[in-house]
């Protein structure tokens, strides 16, 4: 996904101060599979050895048995806390969620997508 600039139409604010962070090639034990009415697909509950489970992409788990898996990838569950009418820019879309960057690369973190509007350049 190319850099696209966003418009917080909607505020959001985390409700989980300690996200789930793996390495690549951390060892995972999956759990649920997220159902919800939000269209938010493919997210797992997983949890990892030293900190609280939390929700991950399934794309980036590679599964070893029915509960076993290991992270493809580095990645953090960290949401970032915006304001309505606040200009972010994406770089990562997952599952209805956007890798965003507030101006200046301040703060990062994963905002749910029906929150944001793109803005045209």
């Amino acid at each position: 996904m190319e850099t696209m600039q966003y418009l917080v139409i909607q505020g959001h604010t985390s409700e989980f101060p300690e996200p789930i962070t793996l390495e690549k090639g951390t060892p995972l034990t999956v759990g649920e599979r997220y159902e919800g009415t939000e269209g938010w697909e493919n997210w797992v509950f997983c949890e990892s050895p030293g900190q609280k489970g939390g929700w991950v992409p399934s794309q980036i788990i590679e599964i070893i048995t029915d509960n076993a898996a290991r992270a493809r990838e580095d990645y953090t569950a960290r949401e970032l806390n915006v304001r309505e009418g606040e200009l972010l820019l994406g770089k990562k879309m997952l599952n209805g969620w956007v890798w965003c960057e507030k101006s200046g690369g301040s703060d990062s973190g994963w905002v749910p997508l029906e929150n944001l509007q793109e803005v045209q350049r």
